[in-house]
């Protein structure tokens, strides 16, 4: 039998994973946020703000809940002596020990009236009064001698009694005496410890009276209950974190900032891309609407005084808007360079229908070698700058001049010039505005960064000469290309 374990309902429920999904992405993005603030702080800013973190945890778990006083009440009992023990004497002392050697003494009579007393001892029988030295009575193998204690100022006791008896007799008697002495000294010692139990017997029962009278005191007491503690870890736990936090987050974000500057400024240099080839695209869909009536009214006027000059006015047009729709089209395909070949064929045929129109007036020249049509360059800049020379410096020159378009090689970089002897950069009547060459220096600055320039000088005698340097690069086999 195969197990099937059932899953919850609530797991499997799309609200739950939806609020599931709400609560990570408010999760992250409060994280993201604490971060982005950390980050902000300097370093001493941060320690203040963990020392203020620190006191306001301490001050919290003081404060209630975290922290309860409880008032409790104690009752305390000890016990009371009652009045008749308290008038009580002390305990009476225990009896004195028995001397080493059993005696039997008797208590002294009133004087005149004691009897003669008998104490017994290692040393022998003594009988006196009592307070009055005994007589001595010597007990040995010869008999009994009984001597008694010298006067006052005798030298030597007196003899009073020397009773002679058989050795058995007397050693017989002294035995006899010795085992009634022993049995003197048990009894005593038998009667001392039944006193004494007797008086430990009376302290016991006195103590547990005592015990049964006790005084009852009720004592107040504040207890105080701490659960808070706990809050102080998680505390010293937060400001860990947040100094990991501080430290790793804030090399990320830099390096988040640096990828989102360099996406940016891609898109940047992407639109401005568009927008210069935009440009470029409109300056091509024009092709100088003056310029091509211009071109067509000049071709209708030859074509009744000079039918082959119109004739090949008119096969240069044709050759110049041949050469110029394949550019419109690259431009709107986004193609950036192509060889200096085609740069070539479509200034050429621009040239010859200025030079039929301006006959003596223009003198062109086209010096490109032939191992450099294969060179990339950027699409209609040699025509912008053709026109430009043409239309403000030899156009308004009344006795004309010359141009001349060259390229060379120069420290491994391609240069282009576009030379004129018109009247010179901005001195011409119909001077620009600069913006066809702001232009170009924009396209060259996408296409080749700092690596291209365009320069504009002064040509000798008189003129203009504008210089474009960029990075040689071969498109593919060189096209031959002969001059004007």
């Amino acid at each position: 039998m195969s197990f099937n374990p059932r899953i919850p309902a609530w797991i499997t429920d799309p609200a739950w994973r939806e609020r599931l999904a709400r609560w990570a992405a408010a999760m992250v993005a409060g994280f993201h946020r604490y971060a982005g603030w950390l980050v902000s702080l300097s370093w001493w800013r941060f320690v203040v703000y963990a020392i203020a973190l620190l006191v306001g945890v301490a001050i919290l778990t003081s404060m209630w809940p975290f922290t309860l006083r409880v008032t409790e009440t104690i009752r305390h009992e000890r016990p009371v002596a009652s009045m008749s023990e308290a008038s009580e004497a002390p305990d009476t002392e225990e009896a004195p020990e028995p001397d080493a050697a059993p005696s039997a003494v008797a208590k002294p009579p009133k004087p005149n009236h004691a009897p003669l007393g008998i104490r017994l001892s290692k040393q022998g029988v003594h009988i006196g009064k009592p307070g009055v030295e005994a007589a001595q009575v010597d007990i040995s193998p010869q008999g009994i001698r009984i001597v008694t204690q010298p006067a006052p100022g005798a030298s030597a006791p007196e003899a009073v009694l020397d009773i002679a008896l058989p050795p058995e007799a007397a050693e017989a008697l002294r035995r006899e005496l010795e085992r009634d002495a022993q049995g003197a000294e048990r009894e005593a010692q038998k009667a001392i410890a039944d006193a004494k139990r007797q008086v430990q017997e009376c302290r016991s029962d006195a103590a547990e009276a005592r015990a049964e009278l006790v005084e009852a005191r009720d004592e107040t007491r504040v207890r105080t209950l701490r659960w808070g503690d706990f809050l102080q870890d998680i505390a010293w736990l937060w400001v860990l974190f947040s100094i990991v936090v501080k430290a790793t987050y804030k090399g990320r974000k830099e390096a988040e900032a640096k990828a989102a500057a360099a996406e940016e400024t891609a898109e940047a240099e992407a639109l401005r891309r568009q927008l210069v080839e935009a440009r470029l695209a409109t300056m091509q869909a024009q092709v100088e609407p003056h310029f091509l009536f211009n071109t067509l009214a000049s071709i209708d006027h030859l074509i009744e005084t000079d039918p082959r000059r119109a004739s090949r006015m008119q096969n240069n047009l044709i050759a110049l808007l041949r050469a110029t729709m394949p550019t419109m089209r690259e431009a709107n395909g986004q193609q950036s360079l192509r060889d200096l070949a085609r740069e070539v064929a479509v200034v050429r045929p621009y040239l010859e229908i200025l030079s039929v129109r301006m006959e003596e007036r223009l003198q062109w020249r086209i010096d490109v070698p032939d191992g450099l049509m294969s060179a990339e360059f950027p699409p209609m800049v040699i025509q912008g700058l053709v026109e430009n020379a043409i239309k403000h410096g030899l156009e308004p020159k009344p006795e004309g001049g010359s141009l001349v378009v060259s390229a060379h090689i120069e420290h491994g970089d391609l240069v282009v010039q576009v030379a004129d002897t018109g009247l010179g950069f901005g001195r011409a009547a119909t001077s620009g505005t600069g913006v066809g060459l702001a232009n170009t220096r924009e396209r060259l600055q996408l296409l080749y960064g700092n690596r291209a320039s365009l320069t504009v000088s002064e040509n000798q005698p008189c003129g203009t000469v504008v210089r474009i340097q960029v990075p040689y690069r071969s498109n593919h086999a060189p096209t031959s290309a002969a001059g004007g």
